[in-house]
């Protein structure tokens, strides 16, 4: 299930939520309708797994977060963070799809990536991706993003899928987080990589006053303990999703 990031929340929080969950009902509904589905893979969000105050008193005393943790929509609602609805949507979604599943008794089994970037084929810019490029981009507005987060590649997503449909012993939920890292060593991994970026990158006056979103700190000891192995780093990451934006003209060639 893909919600779009919406960043400029052209829609009012509930209008999301009702075509959401209306078109979740009618996906697990025809599933448990087939009698031949065993399993349903959901596609959920890192979002709906750090903001509450359990979640941030782990993280202040050292922990790591896992798939224990659920965000608290209240607590959202009542900060007005930027991105609080599809942080709500996602959260409620991912609860409703594993009542609606109970209740049709089918096995379902939640996918938690956070920040996802590598190639994309799309036509437009990934919202996800474009907040992984924001240095390259030079948008100061999504470096709060990046000062203290994570990110996994797209290929990674999908073989987590796969893998979890087919491994036996799947249930429940599971963060899937290939890299972590803060601003600064991603600057300098870009500058690194990328020379021809390097003039592009700012330094760390651009960022250090800003409270980070974070998405650090995640355990993803679940996903690993099934077998699972992560197969891409930020270099694969970054390479695919440049290739990309130069081939759709959202980079110099």
């Amino acid at each position: 299930m893909a919600h779009p990031l919406d960043f400029e929340e052209r829609e009012p929080e509930d209008v999301k939520i009702k075509r959401v969950t209306t078109a979740l009902k009618g996906i697990l509904q025809a599933c448990a309708d087939s009698k031949t589905v065993r399993r349903v893979v959901y596609t959920s969000s890192i979002s709906a797994v750090p903001f509450s105050a359990a979640a941030f008193a782990a993280a202040a005393g050292g922990g790591l977060i896992d798939e224990s943790y659920w965000t608290d929509v209240e607590l959202v609602r009542s900060l007005k963070a930027f991105g609080g609805p599809y942080i709500v949507t996602k959260t409620i979604t991912e609860r409703a799809a594993i009542d609606i599943a109970g209740e049709l008794g089918l096995d379902l089994v939640c996918v938690i990536p956070t920040w996802t970037t590598g190639p994309f084929i799309c036509p437009h810019f990934p919202d996800s991706v474009y907040v992984a490029m924001a240095l390259i981009l030079g948008d100061k507005e999504h470096y709060k993003h990046l000062k203290d987060t994570s990110l996994v590649h797209i290929d990674d997503v999908a073989r987590a899928h796969i893998h979890l449909m087919e491994y036996p012993g799947a249930k429940g939920r599971y963060i899937c987080s290939g890299v972590e890292f803060t601003i600064a060593e991603l600057s300098e991994f870009i500058s690194a990589r990328y020379p021809e970026y390097k003039d592009k990158i700012p330094n760390e006056d651009a960022w250090k006053d800003l409270i980070p979103v974070k998405f650090s700190g995640l355990s993803t000891k679940k996903l690993e303990e099934t077998g699972f192995k992560y197969e891409n780093g930020l270099e694969e990451m970054f390479d695919g999703a440049i290739q990309s934006c130069k081939e759709k003209g959202f980079l110099g060639k």
